[in-house]
């Protein structure tokens, strides 16, 4: 565990340093304390300086090295000079600090929130006041907010932290100062602390922080300076704690059982405290790695010049092209000192330190004939750093396109570490003219068309085929589902060609009848290459302007690679959340305005990335109650009546048609046997699909109502992609989970089938069984009775969206946790297998940040997709592993296993704590 040591928050400190940043020294771990002497600063095993960005003055001279050949001149002609900047996460640990202190009288006090961590620290708080039921917050007085304080909505406040300079480097701690009298009748302060850099909110326990200022409130897992000797649990608030509370502790009652009035217990007089919570923050290192290119006329060779300002060991892996082949080849030598060669692929080159001790250099003699030089930097033995995901190329010629810009934004990677019938595709794609290229899609979609005939053909002349064996019928489905995959790889691919909009129409002729009209085929699962992104979390309604938020996380996003995003529900809502949704119309959140809400998806459009809309079709909380006072009674523009509620709720005594699912108690359940309902809602879905711009949506709680009326509002509103929450239990034996889970995948898929295949459903089974897996070291039941994977993804792989989290599993509900530390086992295991994966936003950005970026890049680079193949080679106690679409293969848990060599040659391409993915060469 790395940690940061810091000199006193409350009183004059000093930081030893030599830049007005954070300076790192090697040396004993120590606990951390606001009452100690100064300490250094610790990175866990590397330790390094945090400083700005320096350039560089690259020249050849600077560079010399002393074998002859080697040698510049005046006479070098400079064809090329580029710096890349170089971005390093490294983890910090610092303290929130809470302190409660008298003021000028009695009566004054002041609540002091701070921070030890560099950052752009913001409070978002709130309070209740006496007498007020329920846990939603207030805002407090005008005169108790702190210069520059912002309201949020109706309910918060939000007030940046001031930095606090310390005595000596320039560094800065951050607190915020809260002043307020004790008889303004606040019975408690809550607040969570942001962090606006990273977007990361901070909080104790998994929920808010709350501080009491009367007696009858301090109870509960949040709750902050309750009594002597509490202490907050290190390490919780920088990751959002696993640890969820599920009831707090009863209000105090006198004897004959009524609850003590806050009036009473304001009385007891309030009593100063100070606390401390441990927090891990990762920030950004920024280097730069600077390369020229020069001609040198006298000895007829290219020199390239490489310089970086890395500290510690700096190994370069590198080769170069020719023939605009951008295949990595190793040249003749001579070579620079301290190289080797590296499984016959590249050269390995330790860069020598530079005469100032400020960084790293290495100068390399090329063949002029030779088209580029390629390279990736290995850092201290485990970091691995490219450009924007790729290898660097440098161009060796001044005629060549510069394909490595920093900034450059590429739907394929034009560096070179694709497998050689990726990249024949990928040259062959960009050399076609636009002749070829539509005689060539004509060609294949003809022959495509062709095999769909004949193969519909053959089922028609097969009178029998229904009754033959299960195994034949999924054979014949398996090459369906494989030649409409096919299909979509032409018409939902990036060739300019085709647009998105294009759908695939196909034709089904029997061998006695004419051909009949074109029929529509909407796809559950987009192109079949989707990675989709949920873009928020349980906390997120917090801000008040989400949906800006990700506006500026939208281009990253894109750069790692996801295809989807999953906003949160649009709607106003009885709950901040936005699943109890009021007026479908009112767009207008705790996320966000709806004009903020169509800037946000035309941004995710700007960058290639297609918007899923969460849908709540279940329920609808009434905005009146009827002459029975049950609130049953709807406004807005869909100001429907009591017909519209299902009549088997007895809390909401609707006059509808029984419900055709599981009923939801907490808000009326909708009858969408009505066809008034069902009109009403098409007309919203094609409402947010033309005038919002979602492209499909996440349909909540499907269990509550028949999936053919899903099947109804997705062939009006026609989605590219949609996915439904269909969650229920698992089947267990004594808390002990089955090894036999078809019922319960059985029952996502007869939805599913209900829905007219129109839809994805998000694969709990898959989930449930990950968490047994990784919880009980029972690897082998990955694999079924017949060698397939156990969840959905092995019956109906294009229709299950696998995911190990989310906002109701995870997050600060932590309903269903994903087993804690191994998230890259389940990521490991998703991103390379079939189905569409699914990323929680928390894991994104996260310590698991970069892990996530290698998976979901591999996974696009080797063309994974929903309907991909899959064999399992060993399911075991201690390890699971498997090959995909023959090219691909995977390990996850503690176990041994090796892919083998054979004609076939594997190379470890990702590994982690427990996992290890290969690709074949």
């Amino acid at each position: 565990m790395s940690s940061l040591a810091l000199e006193p928050l409350l009183r004059p400190h000093n930081i030893r340093q030599i830049n007005p940043k954070l300076q790192t020294k090697q040396g004993k771990i120590k606990p951390f304390s606001l009452d100690i002497s100064s300490k250094p600063i610790e990175f866990g095993r590397k330790f390094h300086t945090l400083r700005p960005r320096r350039l560089f003055s690259v020249s050849a001279s600077s560079a010399a090295i002393t074998s002859p050949a080697t040698k510049t001149s005046e006479s070098s002609e400079i064809i090329y000079s580029e710096s890349f900047p170089l971005k390093i996460k490294e983890k910090v640990e610092g303290k929130i600090f809470i302190r409660l202190d008298q003021g000028k009288n009695e009566d004054n006090w002041l609540l002091t929130v701070g921070c030890s961590l560099p950052g752009k620290w913001v409070l978002h708080w709130g309070v209740n006041y006496l007498g007020d039921v329920g846990s939603e917050w207030d805002q407090p007085p005008a005169k108790m907010r702190p210069p520059g304080s912002i309201a949020i909505k109706d309910y918060a406040i939000e007030t940046p932290l001031k930095k606090l300079a310390a005595a000596e480097g320039g560094y800065c701690l951050h607190e915020v100062k809260i002043d307020f009298d004790c008889n303004c009748g606040i019975a408690a302060i809550n607040f969570a602390l942001k962090d606006e850099e990273t977007g990361k909110w901070y909080q104790h326990r998994g929920r808010d922080f709350k501080v009491p200022l009367v007696d009858y409130l301090r109870y509960g897992g949040n709750v902050v300076g309750s009594k002597k000797g509490f202490g907050l649990w290190a390490g919780a608030l920088g990751q959002l704690s696993n640890i969820f509370l599920k009831t707090e502790a009863p209000q105090p009652t006198s004897e004959d059982g009524d609850k003590v009035s806050a009036k009473m217990e304001s009385n007891k007089p309030l009593e100063g405290f100070y606390e401390e919570q441990s927090i891990v923050k990762e920030v950004i290192v920024e280097n730069l790695v600077s390369v020229s290119v020069r001609k040198c006329q006298e000895t007829a060779k290219t020199l390239v010049y490489l310089e970086t300002d890395l500290p510690g060991d700096v190994v370069l892996h590198w080769g170069v092209c020719r023939n605009n082949s951008q295949t990595w080849e190793i040249p003749e030598g001579p070579y620079p000192p301290d190289t080797e060669v590296f499984k016959n692929k590249a050269l390995c080159t330790r860069l020598q330190r530079k005469e100032d001790g400020s960084g790293v250099k290495g100068l390399f003699a090329l063949a002029e004939e030779l088209d580029g030089f390629i390279f990736v930097l290995k850092w201290n033995d485990d970091t691995w750093l490219k450009c924007r995901e790729n290898d660097f190329f440098i161009p060796l010629s001044s005629s060549r396109d510069l394909l490595a810009q920093p900034g450059e934004s590429e739907a394929e990677p034009k560096g070179t570490n694709i497998s050689p019938g990726l990249k024949s595709d990928f040259e062959t794609a960009e050399t076609m003219t636009e002749d070829d290229e539509e005689v060539s899609h004509t060609s294949y979609t003809d022959g495509i068309i062709s095999e769909i005939r004949n193969l519909v053909s053959d089922i028609s002349s097969f009178k029998n085929w229904k009754t033959k064996g299960k195994d034949a019928q999924e054979s014949i489905l398996r090459e369906i589902e494989k030649l409409a995959a096919e299909a979509y790889s032409i018409f939902r691919g990036s060739s300019p060609t085709f647009t998105e909009e294009v759908t695939l129409e196909a034709e089904v002729v029997s061998k006695t009848e004419a051909a009949e009209p074109s029929v529509k085929i909407i796809s559950g699962t987009g192109s079949g290459f989707e990675i989709l992104c949920q873009g928020f979390n349980w906390e997120s309604h917090k801000s008040g302007r989400w949906y800006m938020e990700l506006h500026e996380k939208a281009e990253y996003l894109s750069s790692l690679g996801f295809t989807i995003i999953w906003l949160p529900p649009p709607t106003e809502s009885v709950s901040p959340e936005g699943y109890l949704p009021k007026d479908l119309y009112n767009l207008n959140s705790r996320y966000g305005t709806v004009d903020e809400l169509k800037t946000v998806v035309k941004r995710f459009h700007d960058v290639g990335i297609k918007v899923l809309g969460d849908v709540v079709l279940n329920h609808r909380c009434a905005h009146y109650q009827n002459q029975n006072g049950i609130w049953n009674i709807f406004g807005g523009r869909l100001n429907w009546d009591d017909r519209a509620v299902v009549a088997d709720d007895p809390h909401f005594q609707g006059r509808g048609s029984k419900s055709s699912g599981d009923n939801f108690h907490a808000a009326p359940n909708i009858d969408h046997s009505q066809d008034f309902v069902r009109k009403d809602i098409k007309e919203w879905l094609c409402w947010l699909r033309e005038d919002i711009g979602y492209d499909g949506w996440r349909l909540d709680f499907v269990r509550g109502f028949w999936g053919g009326y899903v099947k109804d509002y997705l062939e009006s509103s026609e989605p590219y992609f949609a996915v439904g929450e269909y969650w229920d239990s698992l089947s267990y034996t004594y808390s002990e989970m089955n090894y036999d889970q078809d019922a319960h995948r059985q029952r996502i898929i007869d939805w599913i089938n209900a829905a007219g295949g129109k839809a994805g459903a998000f694969d709990v089974t898959t989930k449930g069984i990950l968490h047994s897996v990784l919880d009980r070291c029972e690897y082998w039941r990955l694999s079924d009775a017949k060698g397939k994977p156990p969840g959905v993804l092995g019956w109906w792989p294009s229709r299950a969206v696998t995911f190990i989290e989310n906002h109701d599993t995870g997050s600060t509900q932590g309903h269903w946790r994903f087993p804690g530390g191994k998230e890259m086992q389940g990521y490991a295991y998703i991103l390379t297998h079939p189905g569409t994966p699914a990323v929680f936003y928390d894991h994104i950005f996260s310590n698991y940040q970069s892990e996530i970026g290698s998976l979901v890049s591999f996974r696009k680079r080797k063309k994974i997709h929903c309907r991909s193949t899959v064999k399992i080679t060993k399911a075991e106690r201690d390890v699971y592993a498997a090959i995909v679409d023959e090219k691909v293969a995977v390990k996850i848990g503690p176990g041994y296993y090796e892919p083998t060599n054979g004609p076939q040659k594997w190379s470890c391409v990702i590994e982690g704590k427990d996992y290890k993915v290969w690709e074949a060469l």
